[in-house]
């Protein structure tokens, strides 16, 4: 059996609810904000049951927004979601379980019901082949996915394909596992663990480079936690190697660098994005206060410019001049000594006045 017929039976036919589960990869209801617990509490109970995710793919300022669901199994985060981008937007869910498909178009009527609108559609079809399917390039606002990049057999052909759908400012949110070393061959291609989320979890620097390699060249971290395996059969498996669950956004937007660059740029924050009147949280690094001037490197600039946020903000600056990497966060100098080349003045200088406090750094 092949891993991808390994999947199906495994979220087709072993599984019939989040109960069945032997790690705790896939977070419970205690984890939605509560702003979202009542539009949560009208998904029909029947598609939260067969809810498994491993975290909370709901990015702010969805308004209107279209959004494809990669791995959109029973169709909780799609349902969820319907109700944050409203009439305007729509959502496209793509899964290649039958099972799964079958109890998220059953209840296709029954959420317009709820919602007033049907904006939620549902498409057969593998993420690592997006191109098969019937999806318009540069047609998506967001692209989300939960805990589903590691049950695929060809993740780089995933960034691949989210690169292609994503529009120009666009992100793909989503939470998936993680691990802390490359896994030996005999757990990667165990049955129970594979459909777990845990035997497909990539090293996390291998994710890097791979999201890197397919245009995404600043991944942003925005939450993670650790997965307990809670099957005392399944904890010896795996070792030392220890697994997170972690959530990252990546942006479709020209310029970005790979490393943090200072152009003396800075960004206010309106307080304008809604659950979010007193401080915006982009990534683990950057929880921006309304109305606080904050420093920002060149990639921070452009996220916030470059994409549906940038009417929540204050822009000042530009990229017409490079003070060099950003403070706390851009590479040293490879160079053993480099003020040794710096020439000597001619005279010593009168003591400069001790300046202000520098604005804390805000970059990663």
């Amino acid at each position: 059996m092949t891993l991808q017929a390994a999947v199906q039976a495994y979220y087709g036919k072993e599984l019939s609810s989040s109960a069945d589960l032997k790690t705790t990869a896939c977070c419970d209801a205690d984890a939605v904000p509560v702003w979202l617990r009542p539009l949560l509490a009208k998904v029909h109970p029947e598609v939260t049951s067969r809810y498994y995710g491993c975290g909370l793919v709901c990015p702010a300022q969805l308004s209107g927004c279209r959004i494809l669901d990669l791995g959109s199994g029973s169709g909780r985060d799609a349902y969820l979601l319907s109700q944050l981008v409203g009439p305007r937007g729509s959502i496209v869910g793509v899964d290649m379980t039958a099972e799964q498909l079958a109890i998220a178009s059953q209840y296709t009527e029954f959420h317009a019901q709820q919602f007033g609108y049907a904006n939620v559609s549902f498409l057969n079809g593998t993420i690592e082949k997006l191109a098969d399917l019937d999806l318009e390039p540069e047609s998506f606002d967001v692209i989300i996915s939960n805990c589903v990049l590691n049950l695929s057999t060809d993740k780089a052909a995933v960034l691949q394909g989210v690169q292609r759908l994503l529009k120009p400012g666009g992100e793909f949110y989503f939470a998936d596992v993680y691990t802390d070393r490359r896994l030996p061959e005999a757990v990667r291609r165990h049955p129970v663990l594979y459909g777990e989320c845990l035997g497909g979890a990539l090293y996390w620097q291998d994710f890097l480079r791979m999201a890197r390699s397919a245009g995404f060249p600043d991944p942003r971290l925005v939450s993670n936690h650790p997965i307990v395996i809670t099957d005392p059969k399944l904890a010896p498996l795996v070792g030392l190697a220890r697994f997170e669950s972690a959530t990252y956004r990546l942006f479709k937007i020209n310029g970005l660098e790979e490393a943090c660059e200072d152009y003396g740029q800075a960004v206010i924050y309106r307080g304008t994005l809604p659950q979010h009147p007193d401080r915006f949280p982009l990534d683990h690094h950057h929880v921006l206060e309304t109305g606080r001037t904050l420093p920002v490197c060149g990639n921070t600039y452009r996220l916030l410019h470059q994409s549906r946020f940038q009417e929540h903000f204050d822009f000042s600056g530009d990229f017409s001049r490079h003070f060099g990497p950003f403070l706390g966060c851009g590479s040293l100098s490879p160079f053993k000594n480099p003020a040794s080349t710096a020439p000597a003045p001619a005279t010593d200088p009168a003591p400069a006045p001790t300046p202000p406090p520098a604005p804390a750094a805000s970059c990663c």
